[in-house]
């Protein structure tokens, strides 16, 4: 377990660093570097305790000892002179592992100040390790500051959501398990210790520990990942680690490769420069992503298990249709929306987990879930918080699966945001046009609870309303003319731009607005942050029955369509192509009436407020001027 002291001298580490290497990534390197020279002299010396003999600075090697550069008799620039010899060095030490070899191979100290070497050793100095896994979980959370690797599209993982995700996939002791894109190997280490956990009360045998870490492998394009996922699994006690430097789309070497689990969360990018995806995919499309996933399908052994991470494109993007079809008839049984703040502080992408099981693709019923709380604060700082689904969530996974994923699973006992959906009940053109659009998302062509009738079909609504953007706004503007409505309901006014129809307004890209709806029937100019809805055959479509409808599903059509990660908005097709119920013209008229009644109702007790607060200011003022 990763303790507080280990993250504070980690940072101060950083800290001493900071004014003399100023990349992260350097930072890492140097960090990295300095705690594997401190380990293998700590190991060295506990062989020596033991009553054995030096491993590693041994044979010539025994004047870069570790103790020997922490030697109070050496002047700072012996001892700046003395660790670069040994930094640089190193690689040729042949009592050494290859890894560490590797590691060390083209080090060298970046800056030749011995004010901070001298600093930077004493903090290191002060980590001690009783085992190699300590010194893995310390090093992850040194990766952790890596971040983002943005333009390759990646972004780092999260401990706790990479644990969720293993904890549902479920890994066993005689499964092959393979990562593709597995950046510093943090899915490989989980399901390395959750098989572990799953049989503590019969520990592993220690041919059978071997096995299992021969079966867990791991692809990455990247050489510093490689090298740096390398070292994390050599230090939570991998002797060899299989993890390979390989282009997953591009190259063919490893494609006849089947494997019982697969776990990842891929690049979000459309590959570029050298990286052009081979001919063999079953989807043709150009976004990592996508491909990945097709790679997981392609890659499962027939009751293959997978979880892994894709940006919401995949679930609700019209180019993915093909694909969506494809992965719900291979296995696919639950759906998990994450908040965006999920991959904060590194990243703002709104994401879902799609989980696959080979052995339960003949159902039809698919969970899906949402996210809303995972334990930390939504915001940059990520600090923790007792709000959490997940613990809930995976219990009704659990179950979800265990009942061969049954549609009759109570959810009313499970605190979590989730549905289950049985695509059997959808008839053949409602089906495809699910699948087209938004199949991966609960509650898309049906929003439950949004009115007390229950519709009997869905239509889109560019089928119900003709769709227009609004305007930006123009620098002619004459004050007072015209009702100006915004995505926050301001009012200014245009000389342009003018509609005069009755219409529904809804902002589309206005932060906490998003989703607003409005209803106009006076002469109006609409800001570009909103559309508007005219009704297309407006004797059959009720305007107040249609504003309340989209009020009462506002939350849910933001969560299924809004995009963007810096700032979201929702496109005009994707909007468009949403599906929405259907009510008759008779239907509308009888719930527009109880909505007119109601708001006249309303209208009569707002002019009664209104007089009563007019009366009670002009009693105040009369009882003033008296001065009684």
């Amino acid at each position: 377990m990763l303790t507080q002291e280990t993250k504070r001298k980690i940072d101060s580490a950083r800290n001493i660093l900071v004014g003399k290497v100023p990349d992260p990534k350097a930072q890492v390197e140097q960090i990295t570097t300095a705690l594997i020279y401190k380990f293998m002299d700590d190991m060295d010396k506990e062989a020596i305790e033991l009553g054995g003999k030096a491993r590693f600075f041994t044979k010539g090697f025994e004047k870069y000892a570790w103790t020997k550069l922490l030697d109070q008799k050496l002047g700072g620039h012996e001892r700046l002179e003395l660790y670069g010899e040994a930094v640089a060095k190193m690689s040729q030490n042949p009592h050494i592992p290859q890894l560490f070899r590797d590691i060390f191979k083209d080090a060298f100290l970046p800056y030749r100040s011995p004010e901070t070497l001298t600093l930077f050793l004493k903090e290191i100095n002060g980590f001690t390790y009783d085992h190699s896994e300590d010194l893995g979980n310390a090093f992850e959370y040194l990766l952790s500051i890596l971040g983002s690797q943005g333009d390759a599209g990646q972004f780092r993982t999260p401990r706790h959501i990479i644990d969720f995700i293993v904890s549902i996939v479920d890994p066993k002791k005689g499964e092959t398990i393979l990562d593709p894109a597995c950046g510093t190997a943090g899915f490989l280490i989980s399901a390395y210790k959750h098989i572990l956990k799953q049989n503590h009360n019969k520990p592993l045998t220690p041919d059978e520990k071997k096995k299992l870490m021969q079966n867990l492998v791991g692809y990455d394009i990247s050489p510093d990942m490689v090298r740096l996922s390398r070292v994390n699994m050599y230090l939570h006690g991998f002797p060899e680690p299989k993890i390979d430097e390989y282009d997953t789309l591009t190259s063919e070497d490893k494609w006849d490769e089947h494997f019982d689990v697969i776990m990842a969360n891929p690049p979000f990018m459309t590959p570029k420069g050298g990286i052009k995806p081979h001919k063999r995919f079953s989807i043709k499309t150009k976004r990592a992503e996508a491909l990945f996933v097709d790679y997981l399908i392609e890659h499962l052994n027939i009751n293959g298990k997978a979880g892994i991470i894709v940006p919401d494109g995949i679930v609700n993007n019209k180019s993915f249709t093909n694909l969506r079809k494809f992965i719900i008839e291979n296995g696919l049984y639950a759906v998990v929306s994450l908040h965006q703040y999920v991959f904060k502080p590194y990243a703002g992408a709104k994401t879902c987990i799609l989980f696959f099981d080979k052995s339960l693709k003949n159902s039809n019923n698919i969970l899906f879930a949402e996210v809303e709380n995972d334990g930390l604060q939504k915001g940059v700082q990520r600090a923790k918080i007792e709000k959490d689904d997940l613990p809930e969530l995976t219990r009704l996974l659990q179950d979800f699966k265990n009942s061969s994923k049954s549609a009759t699973l109570d959810l009313k006992k499970y605190k979590v945001n989730a549905t289950i959906t049985n695509l059997n009940t959808l008839n053949k053109d409602i089906y495809y046009h699910y699948i087209d659009q938004l199949t991966l998302f609960p509650n898309t062509y049906i929003y439950k609870n949004s009115v007390a009738v229950s519709p009997k079909k869905a239509v889109r609504v560019a089928d119900v309303f003709a769709i227009k953007k609004g305007v930006l706004q123009s620098t002619k503007a004459t004050p007072g003319q015209y009702r100006f409505i915004t995505a926050s309901d301001e009012y200014l006014t245009h000389e342009e731009f003018t509609h005069s129809t009755e219409a529904l307004i809804i902002a589309v890209a206005a932060g906490g607005s998003l989703g607003k709806v409005q209803y106009v029937n006076e002469k109006f100019i609409v800001s570009d942050l909103c559309f508007i809805l005219t009704p297309k055959k407006k004797s059959q479509s009720d305007l107040l029955f249609y504003l309340y409808y989209f009020k009462s599903v506002r939350l849910p059509l933001v969560r299924l369509l809004a995009k963007g990660v810096s700032k979201q908005s929702i496109n005009k097709t994707d909007f468009a192509n949403l599906l929405i119920d259907d009510f008759s013209t008779n239907q509308q008229k009888k719930i527009g009436s109880v909505i007119r009644t109601t708001r006249e109702k309303i209208s009569e007790h707002e002019k009664t407020i209104h007089s009563l607060e007019e009366e009670l200011i002009v009693s105040i003022n009369a009882i003033r001027k008296n001065g009684d």
